[in-house]
């Protein structure tokens, strides 16, 4: 009876650890993102530049003002419209339609600077006469300029967003959210001189028609620079751009790599004080949880899995993954539980790129990879036959295979080599089989009839 007692209680405790181990493991599963740091700010995005990954968010959503971080978006509809040497001239507008005591570098009417300085003096010292002058530059009037920031910010995916000037003074019609303003950056830092500008310390604007004397301009950020304080200086800091008025608090967008990986953070409606321990705790929580791969390291199109290659297994040999493909996934993660698919995909700046594998992790995205042809004259495609309305370009062709077509080729000649060699020597094989045969033929046996020759003749006589 005791041993019995014994291996049931022994029984139960192996059955009651079983357990805890098995809920230890839905509670670990459960917790697949690291999400366990807070800040002050109503609303904060970190975003991996290369991917688009977020890694975190808070009220990612919600509406707010933007303040100066609006001159994010002014500088990119600036670049990708205009030269930086063409001129700008301050109209009246530009130099007394900004509120009184907001940010300026004491520009005068008719003031001449090229498109470079004017957004140096724009970002870095947040200058909002600049801002409006560069806005008429492009579009001739401010509400013109407005319409074409609305117009970029939809084709990136901005949900919450609209703009109304070109310079984030408070206006009702004019707000943002925390994400769109990190898709918004993500775009803008892709442009090579706005990473320049932003990541600039310190700029001198030469004398102009209106100055004699060099302007001088400093980086209010001061995770990058000390021109105000060296309290916040973060090592790993890029850029970025400071924002504030009293209905929009301090808003706050920052640039920031560390071993490859290259982050955009947003947050908005801080306070001052805490808006750059908030980003600072941010990017360290997020280079400490988080690792890029890259794709080409560990997928490849010649793989058998169509769970990785899809539509284009059969095209393999015409297609590689480009090298410059990220995923970003938790370090406590393995690249073995991403899943893949793959996508039509066009690029514009790139005909070879014929599809994309895309990537996610937890249900979220956390990366791509574009699919180019080695051979960029190849004319057909592998989503040809696809129609429009699923991605295709709806052309229709008929795919040849000239590796397998050749073979086969080769093997139909050599059957009908064999079948004529063997047809030529026909004669000889019948010939050699016949005297195998002819000489497995027995002897004579024994008989009691003696043959005699005679003169070469042949007579049989009975003994």
């Amino acid at each position: 009876m005791r041993k019995k007692r014994l291996v049931a209680k022994l029984l139960s405790f192996a059955l009651i650890i079983g357990t805890l181990i098995e809920n230890s493991k839905v509670a670990k599963a459960a917790d697949y993102w690291p999400n366990s740091v807070d800040v002050v700010a109503d609303s904060a995005v970190v975003m991996e530049v290369e991917t688009g990954t977020i890694l975190y968010s808070k009220n990612m959503d919600t509406e707010h003002f933007p303040a100066s971080i609006t001159k994010i978006m002014t500088a990119l509809i600036v670049l990708e419209n205009c030269q930086l040497d063409e001129t700008v001239v301050f109209s009246p507008e530009a130099v007394y339609g900004t509120e009184l005591g907001s940010s300026s570098i004491a520009r005068d009417v008719k003031e001449e600077m090229t498109v470079e300085q004017t957004l140096y003096g724009m970002m870095l010292e947040s200058a909002n006469e600049c801002a409006h002058a560069l806005g008429e530059h492009v579009a001739g009037d401010v509400p013109s300029f407005a319409k074409m920031m609305n117009k970029r910010a939809k084709e990136l995916g901005c949900t919450h967003t609209h703009f109304n000037n070109t310079n984030g003074l408070p206006d009702d019609d004019h707000y943002t959210s925390a994400h769109d303003m990190a898709l918004i950056a993500r775009a803008a830092y892709k442009i090579p001189k706005f990473a320049e500008i932003v990541g600039t310390k310190n700029y001198t604007i030469p004398p102009t028609n209106k100055h004699p004397d060099p302007t001088p301009l400093n980086n209010h950020h001061c995770m990058l620079h000390y021109y105000k304080t060296n309290q916040y200086l973060y090592e790993y800091c890029l850029g970025g751009k400071t924002g504030y008025t009293v209905v929009a608090g301090a808003t706050l967008v920052t640039y920031a790599k560390k071993n490859g990986m290259t982050l955009v953070c947003v947050v908005m409606r801080d306070d001052v004080k805490n808006q750059y321990l908030d980003t600072t705790n941010l990017f360290e929580y997020c280079f400490d949880n988080f690792i890029t791969y890259n794709v080409s390291d560990f997928a490849s199109i010649a793989e058998e899995d169509t769970k990785i290659t899809g539509k284009l297994s059969e095209n393999s040999e015409l297609i590689k993954v480009d090298g410059k493909g990220l995923i970003v996934i938790p370090k406590t993660a393995s690249i073995l539980d991403v899943k893949s698919s793959v996508v039509p995909y066009s690029d514009s700046d790139n005909k070879s790129v014929v599809g994309q594998l895309q990537y996610t992790y937890a249900d979220r995205p956390v990366g791509n990879a574009n699919l180019v042809f080695t051979n960029a004259e190849v004319e057909s495609y592998p989503f040809d036959n696809i129609p429009k309305e699923k991605g295709g370009s709806g052309k229709n062709y008929l795919q040849v295979d000239y590796p397998k077509i050749g073979l086969i080729i080769l093997i139909i000649a050599a059957v009908f080599a064999l079948v004529m060699y063997i047809r030529s020597k026909s004669s000889a094989i019948l010939l050699f089989k016949h005297r195998l045969l002819s000489g497995k033929r027995r002897k004579p046996r024994k008989t009691n009839m003696t043959i005699i020759r005679d003169n070469g003749r042949r007579r049989k006589r009975r003994r």
